[in-house]
């Protein structure tokens, strides 16, 4: 049983990850590929407005410990071998991966049941930012709606 944490500024591979968390003893490996995109990457527009690219930052000591929280809350609640946690940080272009998390276990449901959750806390819990470049150049913080810390509105660039 392993997890694999992971915070980079390098392009994420869902093969790679994918190998990372497969099992000759397990029957599933589920996955999330994206953050908050309907697509599973960036998405190119939002609210009307062309999205140009992505750009994360995390203070990733507490990113890094906060994930690890997440693995272990995993093995508390399914039966799973391997965990995935990887996140993009810097500039992320449209089309490509910002989160890609991977879990391995005997049957499906707890795979399944397992990775939604992951997206879901990591959403609300891990201390990562992220700002939105638009076409016209203008650039904005964006907040996810789960987040512990949300204001009630969104700081702009």
């Amino acid at each position: 049983m392993t997890d694999h944490i992971y915070l980079t500024s390098e392009k994420l591979s869902v093969d790679e990850i994918t190998q990372l968390v497969s099992a000759p003893d397990c029957g599933a490996v589920s996955l999330f590929v994206g953050f908050s995109c309907d697509v599973g990457s960036t998405r190119d527009s939002f609210e009307g407005r062309v999205v140009k690219q992505l750009e994360y930052e995390a203070y990733t000591p507490m990113a890094e410990a906060e994930m690890r929280n997440i693995c272990a809350m995993l093995r508390e609640k399914w039966r799973i071998k391997h965990i995935a946690v990887f996140h993009r940080l810097g500039v992320v272009p449209v089309m490509e991966a910002s989160v890609i998390i991977a879990v391995s276990s005997e049957h499906r449901t707890d795979s399944l049941e397992a990775v939604s959750f992951a997206i879901n806390a990591l959403k609300s819990s891990v201390p990562i930012w992220k700002k939105e470049i638009y076409e016209e150049g203008v650039a904005e913080w964006k907040e996810n709606k789960e987040c512990k810390w949300r204001r009630s509105s969104s700081l702009t660039t």
